[in-house]
């Protein structure tokens, strides 16, 4: 995004020349006002007819109101706490007639998918080109349209045409210089909309004062409040309203106790990611619900509900709270009559009809009441809630700053009903860091019981306890394997890395087989390479809580463009290094190709040196589990740069790269034991590992159009009884293992993991912290790192790791097994046989544990005791493959 350095200037002349055809429409009981110079002009057609050469009306409303919110909010901290609530007030309406104007220009946009592609592409290119370089902009004004680029960006990616494929890369890249531009602007922007909190130090924001004074000179905010039927009386005595003590506000719950509320929803989206996030932490919460939200009622009194019902019924079921935020959010307190009473007793219908057990409480819309609308509440059997923690979400575009609002006003109040609304992106991004804060804390959280705010006896908020699991629908993988290069030189080991990471993929790590598409030698030509992205997984194959895994293992280069930036290539079979640029494949390809790909997280891993990737992103927000579902993620980790070769030496017929990988998704990159392994976990491990073992650097990072999402593995809990059958590695593996493990220890601990990003620059990563678990999730963690070991020949340190195991879960039969089979390895056999007794105490069905207790019985010539172990083991599996073994066991001990 190119940012303009704070020019003020006149018209957008040029910006109105670009072609666009759109659809206008008025929002409902939005002002009049028109466009200042400088702002967007506006053209509506009569018949809401498609207008050629203007850009939206409704884009030019949004920036409007952006502005007149600042304006009322700027140097709020002077004005007496009557008139703040009259700013809020008329705030909180300017934002809501920009929920209309987004509501039309998503009509607007939808309705653009049936002209042309050009004509469509163009209109895009309009609204792009001026939000990105319309000359009048302030930076800070480009936040007012963080919405309308979501919008863009979720309409265009359904496009799989290559011109849909740059605009989207173009709305992804706007959406990232929309994060600096919070970061830049975030010290300014808790300044505006803090709660009046004073300093003894003032804060110098000379660009910020230069857009507060431009914006002074466009509104003003007596006109503003004016303009929207307000004028603010000379300052009087406190006038105490007779209902004043019906109300609920904040300041009577116990010491450090909080009321989490959410206004103005349910909505499609981030109601349910808010419920998520509150389930994470094992918190309550009250939505206030506006009626239309959910339903009709008709002119009969019949109710008729819409698929929100069913979020609002979700939020019930899981001990949420909802309540009554009228039918339309009007402003209550100018209405009376019938009007009034429609607006708060038909969505009282609503809510009833979801569930008659819905709460009795109310919120007046922007806390705006008369002394009728009080007695209808009292007539309905309803409760009036405000607030007293406000974290104005509805106006502050900064996550980060919503936080330290809430977070500041409770220092100071140290209880408190909080206000938040659930129809926002930011408070979603914004809520973690609020409930992290207060759980360190030591707050409690509490809930409506029918007649007060009360904490649930026995209820604790965590950040732990609550499962985590990835919620992909479908796991997809592309593995790519060649040897048998046709004009290349040939290689020993790709093949062999592709079909171990297939293994993998199936086995361990619970991909379907079918889902799991191999190219190896002659069939991995360019043409087959492509065509399993765009025809197996391309054209609405993949569904948007699919994964997909790419696996490359084979040749690859680089050229330098004659501008002189690298270009990366990966190498297919028939690929002729005389043209490279014809007949390879260009890295830009796959990113294009991910950005298209209908998947919530792609990661790419390449076994191939090259650079050129040309990529933008580092790895992911540490806090990304509970978020993780909801954010796209395009991710890469390659084995080297440029002039590196990859060294193909590894054990078994791995390329060291490769061994490293499979290593790490057996569980060693599951750095803190949460039983995944994310991409940057993955690549924590792998590249200090690789590059003290090689001269190769791996590089990690996320690809444009990644929303920092990440690629999650789940691992599969080990459950493999150990016996003589049990594959160890060899001497070379283990010793190689040896010293990838000793890197990865070197660069963890309390030191960043320090690895290259996908520019050839540096990037830190933290070392991650083990996590709590329950004691059975802790003895699975420890049985797995103990059969670890054992297959590494640690046995001492596996006796360890399996004795931990039994001390979190004493009758965990397993682990039991295991420990025996390490002692019998030991060539300890009595010590051996007693463990396999007490495998069989635990789990008398377990064949396995008979035949290696017969085995331990025969060594320590108990003769009559193998025999009997081994008859059981015969009995309960006479199929097995050891079933002819322990048939001639027992021909010798006759």
């Amino acid at each position: 995004m190119k940012h303009t350095k704070f020019i003020i200037a006149g018209g957008l002349a040029a910006c109105l020349a670009l072609a666009g055809y759109f659809v206008f429409q008025k929002p409902s009981g939005t002002s009049g006002t028109s466009g200042a110079s400088g702002e967007i002009a506006g053209a509506t057609d009569k018949n809401d007819g498609i207008v050629a050469g203007k850009l939206p009306e409704d884009l030019n409303g949004l920036l409007i109101a952006y502005r007149k919110i600042i304006v009322l909010l700027a140097e709020e901290k002077k004005l007496s706490p009557k008139e703040r609530n009259e700013v809020n007030r008329v705030g909180q309406a300017l934002f809501h007639e920009n929920l209309v104007r987004l509501e039309n220009l998503s009509d607007t946009f939808n309705k653009l998918k049936t002209l042309s592609a050009a004509k469509r592409e163009s209109s895009f290119d309009a609204i792009l080109t001026y939000i990105e370089s319309g000359e009048d902009l302030y930076d800070a004004d480009r936040l007012a349209f963080r919405e309308v680029l979501l919008q863009l960006q979720k309409l265009i990616a359904a496009e799989q045409t290559l011109p849909a494929i740059k605009l989207h890369k173009r709305v992804s890249d706007d959406l990232n210089a929309l994060t600096d531009i919070e970061k830049e602007y975030d010290k300014e922007l808790k300044e505006i909309f803090s709660r009046f909190e004073s300093r003894s130090i003032e804060l110098k924001r000379e660009r910020w004062d230069d857009y507060i004074v431009k914006l002074s000179k466009l509104y003003n905010r007596e006109q503003i409040l004016k303009d929207y039927g307000i004028i603010l009386p000379y300052p009087e005595k406190p006038d105490l309203a007779d209902d004043k003590e019906k109300e609920i506000f904040g300041q009577g719950l116990p010491a450090k106790t909080v009321v989490l509320t959410f206004d103005d929803g349910p909505h499609a989206t981030y109601t349910d990611e808010i419920a998520a996030i509150l389930k994470q932490y094992n918190v309550p919460g009250v939505f206030f619900e506006v009626g239309k939200n959910v339903g009709t009622v008709d002119a009969k009194g019949k109710e008729q509900l819409n698929k929100n019902a069913e979020t609002s019924r979700k939020l019930l079921s899981a001990g949420h709270v909802i309540g009554n935020h009228s039918f339309s959010h009007a402003l209550l307190s100018k209405q009376s009559g019938d009007s009034l009473n429609a607006e708060i007793e038909q969505t009282d219908k609503l809510l009833k009809a979801i569930d008659p057990t819905r709460s009795a409480l109310f919120r007046f819309p922007y806390g705006a009441k008369n002394k009728e609308g009080m007695q209808i509440l009292g007539k309905l059997g309803l409760r009036s809630v405000m607030w007293n923690i406000d974290s104005l979400d509805w106006a502050d575009p900064v996550p980060n700053s919503i936080a330290g609002r809430v977070l500041g006003q409770l220092e100071k109040e140290q209880r408190g009903i909080i206000l938040f609304h659930d129809i926002h992106e930011r408070t979603v991004k914004a809520l973690p860091l609020v409930l992290d804060k207060l759980i360190a804390d030591g707050y409690s959280f509490a809930s409506w019981d029918g007649t007060e705010f009360k904490v649930a006896k026995g209820s604790k908020a965590t950040t732990e306890k609550v499962s985590i699991t990835t919620d992909y629908q479908n796991s997809w993988a592309i593995v790519i394997g060649i040897n048998d290069y046709v004009k290349w030189p040939k290689l020993q080991y790709a093949v062999q890395d592709a079909s171990a990471i297939r293994e993998t993929l199936i086995n361990r790590l619970g991909f379907a087989g079918d889902k799991v598409l191999t190219l190896t030698n002659a069939d991995a030509t360019r043409n087959n390479i492509l065509a399993l992205f765009h025809e197996k997984l391309g054209h609405g194959q993949l569904k948007k809580d699919d994964r997909v895994f790419v696996f490359f293992a084979g040749h690859g280069a680089t050229r330098k463009l004659s501008s002189g930036r690298n270009l990366g290539y990966i190498i297919p079979v028939d690929s002729d290094p005389e043209q490279l640029s014809v007949d390879a494949i260009p890295m830009t390809d796959l990113q294009n190709i991910a950005e298209s790909l209908n998947a919530k997280h792609i990661l790419f891993v390449m076994d191939a040196c090259y650079s050129g990737l040309g990529l933008t992103r580092g790895g992911g927000s540490t806090a990304f589990l509970r978020e993780n579902a909801k954010r796209i993620g395009r991710q890469m980790l390659t084995a080297g740069g440029a002039d590196q070769l990859v060294a193909d030496g590894g054990p078994n017929g791995h390329s060291v790269f490769t061994w490293t990988l499979l290593q790490a998704l057996s569980g060693k990159a599951d750095m803190n034991g949460d039983g995944m392994i994310t991409a940057t976990e993955l690549a924590a491990y792998i590249a200090p590992a690789v590059s003290s073992v090689s001269q190769q650097t791996p590089a990690f990072g996320s690809l444009p159009g990644s929303e920092g999402g990440e690629f999650v593995f789940e691992l599969r809990g080990e459950g493999e009884f150990l016996s003589a059958k049990t594959n160890q590695l060899s001497a070379d593996a283990i010793a190689l293992n040896t010293k990838l493990d000793g890197a990865v220890v070197k660069a963890g601990g309390d030191t960043p993991i320090v690895i290259k990003n996908l520019n050839g620059g540096e990037q830190k990563i933290a070392a991650p912290k083990l996590v709590d678990g329950s004691s059975r999730q802790l003895a699975q963690r420890a049985n797995d790192h103990g059969l670890q070991l054992y297959r590494e020949k640690q046995y001492a340190q596996a006796e360890a790791a399996f004795t931990e195991a039994l001390k979190y879960r004493p009758d965990f039969g397993l682990a039991a097994n295991n420990l025996g089979f390490v002692y019998f390895k030991q060539q300890k056999y009595a010590e051996a046989a007693r463990w396999f007794e007490n495998t069989l105490q635990i789990d008398p069905s377990r064949a396995i544990a008979y035949l290696n207790l017969g085995d331990a019985r025969a060594l320590l010539n108990e003769n009559e005791k193998a025999k009997t172990a081994y008859l059981s083991f015969l009995e309960l599996s006479p199929n097995s493959p050891n079933a002819s073994y322990v048939k001639d066991a027992l021909k010798k001990l006759n």
